[in-house]
């Protein structure tokens, strides 16, 4: 494959004074994912790590000199790629094995990591053939309710099953805002990646209807208002939002 390597891997958004969406440009935009950055007063929160096939650290350091508590909101690989890159890790203690001895299978890259979802290369000689997540296991652990203080402002900890076993949101009861991972996001919905997983994601979908919700800022895509996020919920319930339906984008 004769692809260029690229300049810059990491792109970043200014969402609103205190949340910045970082994502990576040359991966294809079905796979790769948001990157949130969430300041806060004492601690910022880092929400998801991407591929991590380039330096993430260096990216998210132009955005804050303060701690980062880096949340995994699943261990699929296009989430936990740069997790090894931080000091304090946090996720669902449903993932926690996968994180500590990942694969290709246990963290599905390999049914998505390869030539065709590349439009650049992350450096000289790089291979998607023998693209795997480092190991990086979490230094907390969290379950529904706990709550994540970063000194002016909290997030409560939300579980959702579904996509995968140990899927968790980041709530703001303040302002409203929902980081949802791969729960929710305005684009097709899979929920097929373990035994109950559907099922669950039926009950997750119910759930999050429930919270007073302003912006959702999702694992891919883009965000959208608590209206539309309900509508999507809406919509997966009743049969459609999953790969191959005619009305996905």
């Amino acid at each position: 494959m004769n692809l260029e390597v690229a300049d810059t891997w990491y792109a970043t958004q200014t969402m609103s004074e205190d949340v910045t969406l970082i994502w990576e440009p040359h991966i294809d935009p079905g796979v790769r994912c948001n990157m949130w950055h969430i300041q806060g007063r004492d601690r910022d929160i880092l929400v998801d790590t991407g591929f991590g096939v380039a330096p993430l650290r260096k990216a998210v350091s132009l955005l804050t000199e303060k701690e980062v508590l880096c949340v995994a909101s699943h261990s699929h690989f296009d989430h936990v790629g740069a997790h090894d890159e931080f000091e304090h890790r946090i996720m669902h203690a449903a993932e926690a094995d996968i994180m500590e001895a990942p694969t290709r299978a246990n963290t599905m890259a390999d049914k998505y990591v390869d030539w065709s979802i590349f439009k650049a290369l992350p450096y000289e000689g790089f291979d998607p053939d023998s693209y795997n997540v480092r190991p990086a296991a979490p230094t907390q652990l969290v379950d529904e309710g706990d709550v994540l203080d970063l000194g002016d402002r909290s997030f409560r900890v939300l579980h959702f099953p579904g996509h995968s076993p140990g899927g968790i949101g980041l709530f703001e009861e303040a302002t409203g805002l929902f980081f949802s991972g791969d729960q929710i996001y305005d684009g097709d919905l899979f929920s097929d990646s373990y035994e109950r997983a559907g099922e669950e994601y039926i009950e997750s979908m119910e759930k999050l209807k429930e919270l007073p919700v302003t912006t959702c800022h999702g694992g891919h895509y883009g965000s959208v208002t608590g209206a539309r996020m309900v509508e999507l919920a809406d919509e997966y319930i009743a049969g459609q939002r999953k790969p191959g339906c005619p009305n996905d984008h």
